[in-house]
């Protein structure tokens, strides 16, 4: 049933009070008064709608994939290849328009809860779409399905992570579906500069690949 205006504008009040209490200071310091206090609205419709914060933060992330869903879908209806790159730019482009949210999920907050829902759920996205081209193209998975989608996955939260924390993105959204898209087309071999799998020299065997320093002596 569809949810009239009034509901609608009292569930957007508790969600951006949440979001906004949790990025000045962290989910675990938040209760349902500060909340409540924050959009306005009594304790009595806070639970009217919501079991606990934790249900609120979970709707959020329902929403976000909601909106992103309808984005994505109304790209499949124009979208020409499938390695564009479309799709992840629009994913991008999402998260900047609500930022301060993706911010959020991102950063774990809520014990991870609302950030492994948000995983999963662009997992389960992202598989289905995989598994869709396979059958159009008659592709074979050559990896395992669910690794290779996660992988995907990982690859654009962490980005997402770090493109969403300054206040002026170190790229643009286009830019960065252009990376990521490259990366998956061509691997990460080719992106770190290799047409082959090197040899290590002679010299370099047994020798530590970690970039970390070493530890100062006492």
């Amino acid at each position: 049933m569809a949810e009239n205006r009034r509901t609608r504008r009292t569930k957007r009040a508790l969600k951006e009070a949440i979001v906004s209490l949790v990025l000045e200071r962290g989910y675990e310091s938040v209760t349902i008064e500060d909340i409540t206090e924050e959009a306005d609205i009594s304790r009595a419709t806070f639970y009217a709608y919501f079991k606990d914060k934790q249900a609120l933060l979970t709707q959020i992330v329902l929403d976000l994939q909601e909106g992103l869903r309808e984005r994505l879908a109304d790209l499949r209806l124009r979208e020409r290849s499938y390695f564009s790159g479309d799709a992840v730019r629009i994913l991008f482009e999402h998260a900047a328009e609500e930022r301060d949210a993706y911010r959020v999920i991102l950063r774990g907050e809520g014990n991870g809860i609302a950030l492994r829902r948000f995983v999963d759920e662009r997992t389960a996205s992202s598989r289905a779409i995989f598994e869709k081209r396979a059958e159009l193209t008659g592709a074979q998975f050559r990896l395992d399905p669910e690794i290779l989608t996660r992988a995907w996955v990982g690859e654009q939260v962490t980005v997402l992570q770090w493109w969403l924390e300054p206040e002026v993105p170190p790229m643009s959204a286009a830019e960065v579906a252009r990376i990521l898209t490259d990366l998956s087309i061509h691997g990460r071999m080719w992106a770190s500069g290799f047409d082959a799998v090197p040899e290590v020299p002679k010299g370099e065997l047994g020798q530590p690949l970690s970039a970390e320093p070493a530890s100062p002596g006492p």
